[in-house]
């Protein structure tokens, strides 16, 4: 039965459960629904497990809905339901979708475009993955316009499943083309061989913090949120932790305020790549 999650799913890969959550909706709700759950799942992984993911790592990817989008409301929703079917099918403890939260755009139109004019800051290896993947994509649009074509030959455009899923397939290659081409166009490479200043966390630099609440350490990359993808220990300096920590000392206690609620955490360390 469309919708049924079997034990093998709720134990799977991520992407195996967004194909049975999208498996399960109607045509023109899967349509939306589509490009932004699969995005969320080539962000987290789609091997995987969902069981595994936390809160904050979904606060993170928020960051994928700025404020200057004018859907990113209803983009975010998309997500939100995703991971609210999952918690009703015993996937997650929790509902994982009510840590999504969109921050609300500014009131003057100014901001978003200053916002638009400021320079994107990237580590050399972030830089490179974006070039790489940049071509990549771009190298994926034959084979999805032939896709198209070969589906457009069956003239029954109504029930047509491979053309509705080429064309999403082609919406979400031409957004993060262009996602990526922004970024690419606004980047500033740094370059950790200038002038450093001192002991002060900078993107890029390797922070070592201590929860003050638990006493556990970890350890973080600081980048940009265009750097960031789920698992690879790397944190967006405009996520709670990277936000608290960004341009601060080893040795400072700084607090963070996080959706879950607010805890102060101590810089351990800093190296620089």
């Amino acid at each position: 039965m469309v919708g049924e999650v079997t034990t093998d799913t709720v134990h799977g890969a991520l992407q195996g459960l967004a194909r049975t959550y999208l498996a399960s909706l109607k045509p023109a709700v899967r349509e939306s629904a589509q490009p932004e759950v699969l995005k969320f799942v080539r962000w987290a992984g789609p091997e995987r497990d969902l069981a595994t993911m936390l809160a904050h790592e979904v606060a993170q990817y928020a960051e994928n809905f700025p404020p200057s989008v004018s859907d990113a409301g209803k983009r975010a929703d998309c997500v939100r339901a995703f991971l609210k079917w999952a918690k009703e099918r015993g996937v997650t403890n929790g509902n994982l979708g009510t840590h999504l939260r969109v921050r609300k755009a500014s009131k003057s139109s100014s901001n978003a475009q200053t916002m638009e004019e400021q320079p994107i800051y990237l580590t050399k290896d972030g830089h490179e993955a974006l070039v790489t993947e940049f071509e990549s994509l771009k190298q994926r649009r034959p084979l999805i316009q032939a896709d198209l074509a070969r589906a457009m030959a069956d003239k029954d455009f109504r029930e047509n499943a491979p053309l509705d899923a080429a064309r999403n397939e082609q919406g979400h290659l031409e957004a993060r083309i262009k996602d990526i081409d922004v970024t690419l166009r606004r980047a500033v490479v740094l370059d950790h061989g200038a002038e450093h200043p001192g002991d002060v966390s900078q993107i890029g630099d390797f922070v070592t913090i201590k929860d003050l609440r638990t006493g556990q350490e970890k350890g973080y990359t600081l980048v940009n949120s265009d750097e960031v993808r789920s698992g690879q220990g790397k944190i967006s300096i405009a996520s709670p932790v990277g936000k608290a920590v960004y341009q601060h000392r080893a040795g400072e206690e700084v607090e963070v305020e996080a959706p879950s609620g607010t805890f102060r955490v101590r810089i351990e360390s800093i190296k620089s790549p």
